[in-house]
């Protein structure tokens, strides 16, 4: 990008060269002063605006790094005249009135009047993508025309702030997959603002079309590129579009000024161990990575590892695949709206047939969901609709549950039916869920029926739930996960190979229907657990959450005290399994009615996994 700057010359006026070097105490710091000069864009507001602008700067300070102000009745006039740029008439701001751009000056010296009230705010411009795709010996991305890079115009809000009401711009460098790691801690290396926003498919911001930029000219990509986004400070025109004041300015595109007032970030908030990002690919089609601190990363694999013990001895070792608690938990923490299954009708003998191994587990994971937000719902047999109520009804009034959770159930029906029921109006650009989860959820095998690790039949007890996550694969943007101990739990098709050689009855029991992520684990009920952990910890990690907001609205949010109590505990698991008992829920393996579960005791095993994941999640590294 070409970036033409305001540069110290002899010529200057004396006023000119006092604002740009800040030598007057009337410039109001946001974080003090430091050597050596920093580019920076300019923004001008009526000083009625200014305390209004100053905060909404201060919310989305990925976009709109604001270094400082200076106060009207400070002006030396005539302020903010531009050097002229050695292609003469070059444009250097840009005149707004009532909301719109009426033209481009390369003075404001005709406005000395108006600046006399006027507000001017300095924007950060010091970090450019180019230099960290220096760094890594990457070409730095040219545009296709001659003028600055390409900023796109988002459907991503920036918090609002008393009449500045805009979306997020940001810009676009295509970067080779096999370099995108070393480029993103490249560019993290000079603290927040250099981290990316996105990774992925650019229709996740509501960009239509990467060749058509809403400023400067588009970057040519090539196969096999990974679109990376970052926050561009063109958001500030549109904010300034946004309060359709009737006189205001800014920097022309590509412009700045300098000046020697500090970066907001100090020394000491530059990336350390604890940020040093990981990036991670959540869904091929549409491309979405999603990125981690590495100790965020390095907890949830120690979680992964935890849950892979095999009580059982069935094998499971055989079916476990690296970082599928990862990959998994990432694409949960993305999540709009959640859809939660389970339910495994292993008893087909007794009344209700469910073990007790699935609902708590599934609990859990949908009480953090509820922590984080989270819309959650929960579909199971038309058979358990009941029972289901009952448990859920129950588990909020022991305080297992924050709120009901909405209980339905699908029944399939002819071709569609199971995107009809995902989609609102069966539209898949308008899904009414982004993530499926199952939790010991009986799978469909491959003959069409469904089995328990015996082999027996129970197909008359199972809903055809399998079509919904078949119907994910189709539909861009819904993910799905299983989570399974045996092989023949739905979303376990991902390893059906593994299953038929090395699980018992494995040929014959093996789940055909696969997920996005298989979570394996000794029993189920501790990948829910494991789940609702894992989601602590990346929404507890800065790295994480900044990916998550998209560098835009407060970095804490509404609630975040209480993550600690909605995670799993042992008094909170008690009670879940109390109230399985009262309904004559059995545990699998014994059919035992009482606290256990896959025949092994509630105290002992099954309390000492769930405070393990516990410790791990909230130790402080």
């Amino acid at each position: 990008m070409i970036t033409f700057t305001v540069r110290l010359k002899a010529c200057l006026p004396p006023a000119i060269r006092s604002l740009i070097l800040q030598r007057k105490p009337n410039i109001r710091h946001v974080s003090g002063m430091a050597g050596g000069l920093r580019p920076a864009s300019v923004v001008v507001l009526h000083r009625s605006l200014a305390p209004a602008f100053e905060k909404f700067c201060q919310a989305n300070s990925g976009p709109l790094p604001l270094l400082g102000l200076r106060e009207p009745d400070t002006w030396s006039l005539p302020a903010l005249n531009a050097v002229p740029d050695p292609r003469a008439g070059s444009p250097r701001f840009l005149k707004y009135e009532l909301g719109a751009c009426t033209g481009s000056l390369t003075s404001l010296e005709e406005y000395t009047e108006q600046l006399g009230d006027m507000v001017a705010f300095f924007l950060d411009c010091g970090f450019s993508p180019e230099a960290a795709l220096e760094k890594v010996g990457l070409p730095t991305g040219d545009s296709v025309g001659h003028g600055p890079v390409g900023a796109y115009k988002t459907t991503v809000p920036c918090a609002a702030m008393a009449g500045f009401c805009c979306p997020l711009v940001v810009t676009m460098r295509p970067i080779p997959k096999d370099k995108l790691e070393k480029l993103v801690q490249a560019t993290c290396s000079v603290g927040n603002k250099g981290q990316p926003i996105h990774i992925g498919d650019p229709e996740w911001l509501g960009i239509k079309d990467l060749s058509k930029p809403d400023y400067g000219d588009p970057v040519a990509c090539q196969p096999g590129d990974v679109p990376v986004f970052w926050p561009s400070q063109m958001t500030s025109l549109e904010a300034v579009s946004s309060c359709k004041t009737p006189l205001a300015f800014t920097s022309a595109p590509g412009c700045t000024v300098m000046t020697n007032l500090k970066d907001t970030e100090a020394p000491a908030g530059r990336l350390t161990p604890e940020g040093i990002p990981e990036v991670h690919r959540i869904s091929q089609d549409p491309l979405h990575y999603s990125m981690a601190s590495a100790p965020a990363v390095r907890k949830i694999r120690e979680l992964e590892s935890i849950i892979a013990v095999d009580p059982g001895h069935r094998g499971i070792g055989h079916l476990l695949c690296r970082d599928e608690l990862l990959r998994a938990s990432l694409s949960l923490s993305h999540a709009r709206a959640v859809l939660v299954t389970t339910g495994f009708p292993t008893h087909f003998n007794h009344q209700p047939p469910e073990e007790t191994d699935g609902p708590p587990g599934a609990m859990a994971l949908a009480a953090f969901l509820q922590a984080l937000g989270k819309p959650v719902s929960m579909i199971v047999d038309l058979r358990a609709v009941s029972l289901f109520e009952n448990l859920v009804e129950e588990a909020v009034e022991q305080g297992v549950l924050k709120t009901q959770i909405p209980i339905l159930t699908f029944q399939g029906g002819p071709a569609g039916a199971a995107q009809a029921f995902l989609c609102k109006d069966g539209d898949p650009k308008s899904p009414r869920f982004d993530h499926l989860v199952a939790i010991e959820r009986a799978g469909r095998a491959a003959d069409g029926n469904y089995y328990n690790a015996r082999k027996m039949n129970i197909k008359h007890l199972v809903d055809p739930i399998d079509d919904l996550f078949l119907a994910t694969q189709k539909i861009p943007g819904i993910s799905s996960t299983g989570v399974g101990d045996g092989g023949n739990e739905l979303g376990m098709g991902k390893v059906k190979e593994a299953v038929k050689r090395h699980i018992r009855n494995g040929d014959v029991i093996a789940c055909d229907v696969e997920a996005d992520f298989a979570v394996i684990t000794g029993v189920s009920n501790w990948g829910g657990y494991a789940s609702a952990c894992a989601l602590y910890i990346l929404n507890s990690c800065e790295v994480h959450r900044r990916y998550l907001r998209k560098a835009v609205g407060p970095s804490r949010v509404p609630g975040e005290q209480n993550w600690t109590q909605a995670l799993p505990s042992v008094a909170k698991e008690e009670k879940m399994l109390g109230i399985l008992a009262r309904h004559k829920v059995r545990s699998g393996v014994s059919g035992i009615v009482g606290m256990e579960v896959d025949g092994l005791p509630f105290h002992g095993t099954h309390a000492q996994m769930i405070q393990k994941l516990v410790d791990v999640t909230t130790v402080r590294v």
